[in-house]
């Protein structure tokens, strides 16, 4: 069993910064992808940024150029330092660790952007 614990979702002004980590437990596998996925209300799940253990990033369009993903093997953790926020980027973000087919979700952590 994989078990993904979040933290650092908060209430912040727009035009601030937040960092989000997600720490993964139990039986891991190094060759995994680690990310973030984020939901607003009345929308789909999308991806925000996912890193392979290698070290290769995916990005979302709406991103690029103000969050970085970032992870530590060793720990097992995976952070998303969002910066230059927009209330747009209001969502709850969810955790995501995958291996080949199999996949499992943290369970959330709120970001709130003011204006």
């Amino acid at each position: 069993q994989v078990q993904l614990v979040e933290s650092g979702g908060d209430l912040v002004q727009a035009g601030g910064s937040l960092r989000l980590s997600c720490a993964a437990s139990g039986r891991i596998f190094s060759a995994n992808t680690m990310g973030w996925y984020r939901q607003a209300p009345g929308k789909q799940r999308e991806l925000v940024a996912t890193m392979t253990s290698g070290g290769t990033t995916n990005y979302a369009d709406s991103v690029k150029g103000r969050f970085t993903i970032s992870r530590d093997n060793a720990k097992n953790t995976v952070y998303l330092q969002m910066n230059s926020l927009k209330p747009e980027d209001t969502a709850v973000y969810y955790c995501n660790y995958r291996l080949g087919y199999f996949e499992i979700w943290g369970q959330g952590t709120p970001v709130t952007v003011s204006s």
